[in-house]
């Protein structure tokens, strides 16, 4: 784009905020930077050290411990944690089914929110557009994003998306994978709109995109249009 832009996506679970957003970062050559992954990457290094995730008392005091890098490019979107690429293992369910916990700690969203800004800072240093996505991008984050979105979906739709995706990497019985896909999902949904700390909620001038019946093709071009406008 002749001009950088700062895109900020936000939405619930499975609402395909991640392949739209990857997808409109290479059509328009944008940084692209997957905030869930982050929040995913502290919650696997708390997994891992045995912190437990259901006392925020220990999580509080241990977030800052992590070093979480993340890259940009959406051809090769990475994550590391402590210099060990985890951006594989971010996706394990044990993570999934915890995330939602983790990230509801406000210490870990100060932290995170913190690295999340020094990401777009040094894009537009650079001269770089940026399309970040999350769960309180718009309202939180990047306030002053020059194009903001919400993307959602029927939660069905959404659990059909997220079930295939987890038959596709572990296998096994298709209605077992909606069912855990669909309470995952509505559990998680419940807990980003209802925490006290960035909850998740449309910003009153972000553009609603209810992908129910889009496909990715179609998102994404509903969104680059709206880019198109501004750039």
């Amino acid at each position: 784009m002749s001009t950088p832009v700062t895109i900020a996506v936000d939405g619930p679970a499975g609402s395909g905020k991640s392949s739209a957003s990857k997808a409109v970062a290479r059509s328009l050559d944008l940084d692209y930077v997957d905030t869930g992954a982050m929040y995913r990457a502290m919650t696997w290094w708390m997994l891992e050290h045995d912190v437990d995730i259901d006392d925020p008392e220990q999580m509080r005091a241990r977030c800052g411990e992590p070093a979480v890098e993340i890259g940009c490019d959406p051809n090769r979107p990475s994550v590391k944690v402590d210099g060990t690429d985890v951006t594989a293992a971010i996706r394990e369910s044990r993570v999934a089914d915890a995330v939602s916990r983790v990230s509801a700690v406000p210490e870990v969203r100060t932290r995170l929110v913190r690295l999340q800004r020094e990401l777009v800072d040094r894009a537009r240093a650079s001269g770089r557009g940026v399309i970040m996505e999350g769960r309180d991008i718009t309202t939180v984050v990047l306030p002053d994003a020059d194009l903001k979105l919400f993307l959602t979906a029927d939660v069905e739709i959404r659990a059909q998306r997220r079930a295939s995706e987890n038959r596709a990497r572990d296998g096994g019985d298709d209605a077992a994978h909606l069912d855990s896909a669909k309470a995952n999902l509505i559990g998680r949904d419940a807990i980003d709109s209802q925490r006290a700390v960035s909850p998740l909620t449309k910003a009153g001038d972000a553009v609603e995109i209810d992908a129910t019946h889009l496909d990715l093709d179609q998102v994404v071009e509903r969104i680059e249009s709206l880019a198109r406008q501004i750039g």
